[in-house]
């Protein structure tokens, strides 16, 4: 019996074990099903002024935010729009834990300041607007490190100064706005690390290029320089600015050139300088090394004839027409350099200019028909290859 009775009990020990562990998993089940209802009444994460439309679209607009919320959002956002807040200063690593992000605007703030590398720790970020701020600077290493990126726009700002370097390994941007800004002054190697921007529009009013201000700039579809007004194109204005498709200088006050401000300039498919008031020319220097498929002088007004032997144009092809220049004794400085078609006008011509060097007063009778003689000779055979 004992045996028996020993046996007996064991079976309702066990029956009991069973009983125990049967409760204690429904307890822990009942337990789980509470908690994961609990995550799927309450909402996740969302700053309270703002809108969280899914875990990757995040709307705080017009919400009063004097701080970036980053540690309110979710992690996962993807699209993250802060327009028309209080944000004087964009810090360094304003953003950082947002690794997701690939859509950010901060347009209508009242940005005075962006930190150097701002937006770092942003791998997926393809689009930044900054616009309709008081922005005035862009600072050195302000957009730096934005490997991904393709579009910056920072139009209708306050912008009156890009510093050196301020897109340093940005390396993928291909669109850059600048239009409707007061920028007055463009520092040596702004634009150092952009190498591939498939267009790049300024503002007009610049008045100062430093030298190097394109250094570094490589590959650009379409560069655009108009109704700038400088004292002078200074020398190594354009140094380092390489494999461009099309790069226009037009509707611009240029001052002097001076020697060498073209010096460095290489791999340019199409070079326009069109409809400028040029004081003088010191030098205008391209050469065959420098690889310029092909120049268009069109329009512009030159207030001082060059020196033949300042003129040295090695390009593929060479459009020169309707350019205005000065009527007096250098007229003649023309006939020897690239800018004279050079084809039948020393034939009709050549004897007229040369008495014209013995004497100002033949000069001045002579001014009538030069002037005829520019005209007819820039209008009829000015597009020469």
């Amino acid at each position: 019996m004992t045996s028996e009775g020993g046996v007996e009990l064991g079976r309702d020990s066990l029956v009991m074990l069973v009983a125990r562990n049967s409760v204690t998993s429904f307890v822990l089940a009942l337990a789980f099903i509470h908690f994961a209802a609990l995550n799927m009444i309450l909402p996740p994460s969302c700053p309270p002024e703002c809108i969280c439309l899914s875990q990757t679209q995040v709307l705080c607009n017009s919400g009063g935010l004097r701080e970036i919320p980053v540690k309110l959002l979710p992690s996962t956002v993807e699209h993250l729009s802060l327009t028309r807040n209080h944000f004087p200063v964009i810090k360094s690593d304003a953003f950082a834990g947002l690794r997701f992000l690939r859509k950010l605007s901060l347009d209508g703030n009242n940005i005075s300041i962006i930190k150097p590398f701002a937006f770092r720790g942003l791998p997926r970020l393809r689009e930044l607007s900054i616009q309709q701020t008081p922005l005035a600077t862009v600072a050195q290493f302000a957009f730096a490190g934005l490997q991904n990126i393709t579009s910056i726009y920072l139009s209708h700002n306050k912008i009156k100064k890009v510093e050196g370097y301020s897109f340093a390994g940005t390396s993928n941007l291909k669109l850059l706005v600048l239009t409707n800004n007061p920028i007055i002054k463009i520092e040596s190697n702004a634009f150092c690390g952009l190498t591939n921007v498939e267009r790049l529009n300024f503002p007009s009013g610049v008045r100062i290029l430093e030298p190097d201000a394109f250094n570094g700039l490589d590959t650009v579809g379409f560069l655009k320089l108009a109704f700038m007004d400088l004292p002078a194109l200074k020398e190594g204005t354009f140094r380092g600015l390489t494999n461009v498709g099309v790069l226009s200088i037009q509707e611009s006050d240029l001052g002097i050139i001076e020697r060498d401000a073209f010096d460095g300039l290489t791999f340019i498919k199409n070079f326009y300088i069109l409809n400028n008031k040029i004081d003088g020319i010191q030098e205008l220097n391209l050469t065959q090394e420098q690889r310029i498929g092909y120049l268009k002088l069109q329009g512009n007004h030159i207030l001082e004839i060059p020196r033949a032997e300042t003129l040295n144009i090695g390009v593929d092809k060479l459009t020169v027409i309707a350019n205005h220049f000065p009527c007096d004794c250098h007229i003649h400085a023309l006939l020897e350099g690239p800018l004279a078609n050079g084809r039948c006008q020393e034939e009709v011509t050549r004897g007229n200019l040369e008495a014209s060097k013995d004497s100002t007063s033949m000069c001045w009778k002579m001014k009538p028909q030069i002037s005829i003689l520019l005209w007819w000779l820039f209008a009829v055979f000015g597009n020469f290859s």
